[in-house]
């Protein structure tokens, strides 16, 4: 059997309809889905909605409805987004589902067994927004010099009656966790940060509230309900069939390998949750990855209250799913933050999707329809041939995947996009055009290595646009398993495509150009 893959989005907090920040972390985390599909790999991908907790329960009193008809609604909008921007995940986990009720109060149980546990009465700034509990230090001044947390968002004064868990218990064991797994927080920035975080002291955490109803009932404990984020942070196993331990699906892909979440929640992750699993004795996570923020046109992070959100449907509508898809991976250092306008996308997508990736893989097959008859015959290569061979070989079974495995998505395509460049070269260089009265012969040699190239080209960055991809691999006579990452080792691929006597018909474009409205910059 392959080795198990599984990886994860954070659990979307659906207080509001998605913005482009939701669509950025599950774009990426589908790329790594499929990529690591495409190299054999069984993998396991979910998403889902965090629909408990104080914000929620406010948000819908403040619309004069019950809270659980507001989370069925917005948890639909967030279910559409994925479909929208094929966001393949294989199971959409919801707090609110029974299943879920019965993983988190098994969570609680084993903590609650492990002597973890204890009730006690809590006073201390709480945000609503963050739904985070905030030590006085860790405050910040706003304009007017009201209390606010490291995010810049609104805290309470809180007390009330609370169960707490004995965090400052796990200092040692998680300073000893992140000494001896360097890759269990990455980027290297996030993990500095919560070693600084965990160095400075652990207090015990606040896990339930009595102010509100609007959660998983703690067992045994009338009138309280779990803190949102163990509730939350739980998702992750219900999406394996925990409790059910000895199920397939917890024993085949449990602990993840991957939690992509946004910086701002790493401290949850990398904190909270391991020493919860530890409390439970349950494995811990491989990786916690704390990507950055798209940031709003004035630099600052968008967020649903400061009103500077955007509507990702409306993007992929206006500029296509794969263009929207690609554009956030190619141009942002994944872990770090990044900006983007309509212009930037339009530039991006016409230069190297449209003009570069689009036009040679056009050339190619209108070449190959119109002076082979749609066939080519096996050749011989010249140095030329194989030199180019060899580059995009490299660029695609090498260089990317390499800097995928390492979320370095904008490198692996950045490497991609010189393979491009080079065929393109080749193109001008061999002028198989020319070739057709000079040397037929060699201009077969030409369009058979080409055709090879865009295959090696569209298989490479099929995780990424998976709907041109496809389109193209068609086009190419290319199907099934042929268009997985484990087709690039197989050198003999071509002799057995031409013996079957393929035929490429009349070509269409798959990367259209893109057109920026008069005036419009940003």
């Amino acid at each position: 059997m392959p080795e198990p893959f599984y990886i994860t989005t954070a659990i979307n907090y659906p207080n509001g309809r998605p913005h482009i920040g939701h669509a950025y972390e599950g774009i990426a985390t589908d790329v790594m889905a499929r990529f690591q599909r495409a190299r054999g790999r069984d993998v396991r991908f979910i998403t889902g909605t965090d629909e408990h907790g104080l914000k929620m329960d406010q948000t819908a009193r403040r619309e004069g409805r019950e809270t659980i008809d507001l989370a069925n609604e917005m948890s639909g909008y967030f279910r559409d987004m994925c479909a929208k921007l094929d966001i393949a995940c294989d199971e959409f986990v919801r707090t609110t589902e029974e299943r879920h009720h019965a993983a988190s109060i098994e969570l609680w149980r084993r903590m609650e067994a492990a002597g973890d546990l204890y009730l006690d009465r809590y006073e201390g700034w709480y945000s609503v927004r963050d739904e985070a509990f905030y030590d006085e230090s860790e405050l910040i001044a706003g304009e007017g010099e009201e209390k606010l947390s490291p995010q810049g968002t609104p805290v309470e004064w809180t007390v009330e009656e609370t169960w707490f868990f004995r965090l400052s218990k796990y200092q040692d064991k998680l300073l000893a966790l992140y000494r001896d797994s360097p890759h269990f927080i990455r980027p290297e920035s996030r993990r500095n940060e919560v070693l600084r975080f965990v160095e400075g002291g652990l207090k015990d955490l606040s896990v339930s509230r009595t102010s509100f109803d609007w959660g998983v009932p703690v067992p045994g404990s009338d009138g309280h309900v779990m803190y949102v984020w163990v509730d939350a942070l739980t998702t992750y196993m219900t999406g394996v069939g925990f409790p059910d331990a000895e199920g397939a699906l917890y024993r085949r892909y449990w602990p993840a390998n991957i939690h992509m979440i946004g910086k701002d929640i790493v401290r949850f992750h990398a904190v909270y949750w391991p020493a919860f699993l530890m409390s439970a004795g349950l494995p811990l996570p491989k990786q916690i990855f704390g990507h950055g923020f798209l940031l709003a046109r004035d630099g600052g992070k968008m967020s649903k209250s400061a009103g500077n959100v955007v509507d990702p449907m409306e993007l992929a509508e206006r500029f296509g799913v794969d263009t929207l898809r690609y554009f956030f991976l190619r141009e942002i250092a994944f872990g770090q933050d990044g900006s983007y306008s309509a212009e930037a996308i339009v530039t991006r997508a016409n230069a190297e999707l449209a003009n570069s990736f689009g036009n040679l893989a056009q050339r190619t097959l209108s070449m190959i329809f119109k002076n082979c008859d749609g066939a080519l015959s096996v050749t011989e290569h010249n140095d030329a041939d194989r030199n180019l061979l060899a580059l995009v070989r490299k660029a695609c079974a090498e260089q990317l995947p390499a800097e995928f495995e390492r979320l370095s998505f904008s490198v692996g395509l950045e490497a991609w996009m010189k393979a491009v460049f080079a065929c393109n070269q080749y193109v001008d260089e061999q002028a198989p055009w020319v070739l057709r009265k000079t040397d037929p012969e060699r201009m077969v040699a030409v369009l058979m290595t080409l055709f090879q190239c865009v295959r090696d080209l569209a298989i490479a960055i099929r995780p990424v646009v998976p709907q041109a991809a496809d389109k193209l691999l068609d086009q190419l006579g290319i199907g099934g398993a042929a268009r997985d990452f484990t087709a690039l080792d197989d050198a003999g691929w071509f002799e057995v495509l031409a013996a079957t006597g393929f035929t490429v018909t009349k070509p269409e474009g798959v990367f259209p150009r893109l057109e920026l409205p008069e005036g419009e910059a940003s």
